[in-house]
């Protein structure tokens, strides 16, 4: 993480540094106060109507938001270790997730040349379980 700040600042003078950091710490502050407007407006127009609770001030909407945050787990990692980052990861969700779908590139293909047929047998089954039944029997 430090290489990406020494990176990031290298050209930059103390000032525009600071600056940046000022912006930031401002903007965050402005999103935060916003975001609790917005959860205290929409538990006031809802809440009530719908399950018949008591409208809530700001702050008790910024209380709630963070109690469910404590509550649901949103705090970052699972106990105590550290979250990784993108470079970091070992990358087995992305590896998965390709080799499963990896295969389905062929199903338009298997569909146009056994997909009919197959589909009018697995019918054929569900009008006749009887002679399913006697099928498997036999094959026993």
């Amino acid at each position: 993480m430090a290489n990406f700040f020494t990176h990031k600042f290298r050209k930059k003078s103390p000032l525009q540094i600071i600056g940046i950091i000022v912006f930031g710490t401002i903007a965050i502050i402005g999103l935060a106060i916003l975001f609790g407007f917005a959860l205290m407006w929409l538990w006031n127009w809802l809440m009530p109507d719908i399950f018949g609770l008591t409208t809530i001030t700001y702050w008790q909407a910024v209380g709630l938001f963070i109690l469910l945050k404590i509550l649901l787990g949103g705090c970052g990692g699972s106990s105590g270790s550290k979250k990784k980052s993108s470079k970091h990861s070992d990358g087995t969700c992305k590896n998965e997730s390709k080799t499963d779908f990896s295969k389905w590139k062929h199903y338009d293909k298997f569909w146009k040349e056994e997909g009919d047929a197959h589909f009018k047998d697995y019918l054929n089954r569900l009008s006749n379980p009887k002679q399913d039944n006697d099928q498997k029997l036999e094959l026993e």
